[in-house]
């Protein structure tokens, strides 16, 4: 049955690690009527962390789709991880949605990941409530989080809610739209709620807060400043329509609080996400590319629009098959019916569409403008692919993965099992664009890149249990990368006799350093493109120079932030100089040039937030600069320290045991990737002498 578009919302639930995030979605499916009884992480019976690996765990590794209804609206929600090796699973979550709820823990306030899902969310321009969570926790601090998210993230926040009691006596919250206090019952899982007067300690407070949020809002909104120019206050009914406006034009973050474990503050976010939220409808018209014409072209998110889906996420199960996560923009997806894949050129038949409940699935018949859900039976389709209607062909913006910062070498148990070991791994490239393979051309060995150690963890732990192939595996290691440093220039020649038929050519090829940050780029220059006219020829060039870039020239690492530029040709002999002679010339120039341009490693470095109990600050300080870290600065949070570094990667192995021992286990870290930087000479002469 086809949901009115403006009774969609599509959500995620994004956080730091251990913030809350899944007990939240838990609770909302509990009071949303989805599941009966509401599982626990610690207990390892959620609805969303549903993988063996998450269970075992008690982490979000992949993002989990469901849907629940509440008055009225369907709330498509996506719950996402919050570990760093996962952050992937958030960018590609993030891209398809309409609104956000960010969870913040009421100790820890705004984490480093926090940060990251922030700017991620930013980047996508999604509208957000912020939820306070775990209010009932020894140090929690409502205050403190409203003004970090302002300091630290730039947020509008506006709190709309205020906490009744404080961390063991945490009861309800205070709504600042109503002013009523909200009092829950423990004894029927919060189900049960009384509404009151505010209590007379808090009523000055409440009153003060009200005020600031309707000045607020009023700033932001203009259909209420005549109103409360006039009257100086705003009703509940003026007010809910313009915090929606004002949310969904990305002015203002409503804040809101809670603690999701002890079932309380949990209905009023619901609330929240169906009140101030926005349907897909009142997002913005989703830009694409004409497939014909090449100009930009945006297509209304309406079912009357002609089909424009995007395929964000590929996941494999054991009953069904691949199913290929789409969201809708414009348009119907139909069971039976043709949509075209852009990049392939090749119609894809719709064979079984599917709604999402984690790992439950409900066939359908259509998906229509605003909806999530998933196919099944597609042929040739990867994550980021675009669906779309064959006579007017567009493709909307691809998902672009992080670079792997962590590899590992990779055998099968037996040579009898090296192709189920290949086709295993691709299937988990198709899932995770994070996860990729190679062969090594020098040692024959297979390398598996990913985002870190507990991420490549995963991926040896899916292929035993999910694909049945167990294989051994080498010692983690960085996944470093070569740059250049100055720009070099090179003629090389290319003269050689293969197969009894002689290949020769020489190309002129230029490298260059890019800033940091800015990958890598392949050009032809004017002057060689009139000299080489043919289109083949040039490909071949262009392919020589990738083929360089991507095996280096100091240890064979992948190089970054460089720009090569074929300029010129000479010795062009229509017999000799063809595809062979054109790319090996491209190859061996590019690599005679970037050795002259002063070659570097680039090492990952992390950004590493630990907190620490105070007595151990001098050991952990102690510690970190023996890992060549760099302090950027210290914080006291309640009793406990609060310590942000820069760390290598490669001085980061094995830190959780050496962090417990260092501080008698009471202290814990969280990092995510900061930036490539050039390498020091010890590290260097060590890469190099390995």
């Amino acid at each position: 049955m086809e949901t009115d578009i403006a009774k969609i919302r599509n959500i995620g639930i994004v956080a730091h690690i251990d913030a809350g995030k899944t007990t939240t979605t838990e609770r909302i499916l509990f009071y949303t009527g989805k599941i009966h009884k509401h599982g626990d992480v610690h207990d390892g019976n959620t609805t969303t962390d549903f993988m063996v690996q998450e269970r075992e765990r008690g982490i979000t590794i992949q993002s989990a789709a469901i849907t629940c209804e509440w008055k009225g609206c369907s709330i498509n929600i996506i719950d996402t991880p919050g570990h760093v090796d996962f952050t992937m699973e958030v960018e590609r979550s993030l891209r398809v949605l309409d609104g956000a709820v960010c969870v913040f823990c009421a100790v820890g306030g705004v984490q480093p990941q926090s940060e990251t899902v922030w700017r991620q969310a930013d980047r996508y321009s999604v509208p957000r409530i912020a939820f306070v969570n775990k209010m009932d926790r020894m140090g929690a601090d409502f205050g403190r989080v409203v003004e970090e998210l302002r300091s630290k993230l730039g947020a509008n926040a506006c709190p709309v809610e205020l906490p009744l009691g404080k961390e063991e006596a945490f009861k309800g919250v205070v709504d600042l739209i109503r002013m009523k206090a909200i009092v829950y019952d423990e004894a029927s899982d919060g189900k049960k709620f009384v509404e009151s007067e505010v209590p007379t300690e808090l009523r000055d407070d409440a009153l003060l807060a009200r005020a600031e949020l309707v000045e607020k809002v009023a700033d932001l909104d203009e259909e209420v400043m005549e109103p409360f120019l006039e009257n100086g206050d705003l009703t509940a009914d003026e007010l809910v329509p313009a915090i929606r406006r004002a949310t969904i034009a990305g002015k203002m973050v409503p804040v809101l609080c809670g603690t999701s474990l002890r079932d309380k503050g949990v209905q009023p976010l619901i609330d929240a996400i169906c009140d101030w939220l926005p349907s897909p409808a009142e997002r913005p018209p989703v830009e694409a590319t004409d497939l014909k014409s090449g100009e930009k072209t945006v297509r209304r998110q309406d079912a009357s629009e002609l089909l424009t889906a995007l395929v964000f996420k590929i996941a494999t199960d054991p009953y069904v098959g691949r199913l290929f996560f789409v969201r809708v923009y414009g348009g119907v997806l139909k069971k039976g019916a043709n949509a075209f894949n852009p990049r392939t050129k090749k119609r894809e038949r719709i064979m079984k569409i599917v709604r999402l409940f984690a790992d439950d699935r409900i066939e359908t018949d259509e998906l229509c403008a605003g909806d999530i859900g998933a196919v099944v039976g597609l042929k040739d389709c990867t994550t980021g692919d675009t669906l779309c209607a064959e006579m007017k062909p567009c493709h909307l913006e691809r998902i672009t993965a992080p670079q792997s910062v962590m590899f590992m070498a990779i055998e099968p148990k037996s040579s009898a099992d090296k192709d189920k070991l290949v086709e295993s791994m691709k299937a988990l490239a198709a899932e995770d664009p994070t996860c990729r393979f190679r062969e090594d051309p020098e040692t024959g060995q297979t390398i598996l890149s990913g985002m870190g150690e507990l991420h490549l963890e995963i991926l040896v732990d899916r292929l035993k249990r999910e694909f049945k192939c167990a294989a051994n595996t080498g010692k983690p290691m960085v996944s470093y990368q070569e740059t250049v440093t100055a720009a070099a220039r090179k003629d090389f020649a290319f003269d050689r006799e293969l197969a009894g038929k002689r290949h020769a050519v020489t190309l002129t090829v230029e490298v260059r350093p890019l800033e940091r940050g800015k990958g890598r780029s392949v050009l032809l220059s004017r002057d060689f493109k009139n000299a080489v006219p043919d289109k083949h020829l040039q490909e071949c060039v262009e392919q020589g120079l990738s083929d360089g870039i991507a095996t280096g020239v100091l240890a064979r690492y992948p190089m970054t932030d460089i720009e090569a530029e074929c300029t010129g040709v000479s010795g062009f002999d229509p017999e000799a100089s063809d595809e062979v002679a054109f790319r090996s010339a491209a190859v061996m120039g590019f690599r005679e040039a970037a050795e002259a341009a002063s070659p570097e490693f680039l090492e990952p470095i992390m950004k590493l937030e630990i907190v620490t109990p105070p007595e151990s600050v001098g050991e952990v300080l102690g510690d970190l600069n023996g890992r060549r870290g760099s302090v950027l600065d210290m914080e006291q949070r309640g009793d406990m320290q609060t310590i942000r570094a820069r760390v290598p990667l490669s001085k980061l192995f094995g830190y959780s045991t050496a962090i417990r021992s260092l501080t008698k286990g009471r202290a814990s870290y969280s990092m995510e990737p900061d930036k490539f930087e050039v390498a020091p000479p010890a590290v260097r002469s060590e890469i190099l002498e390995s």
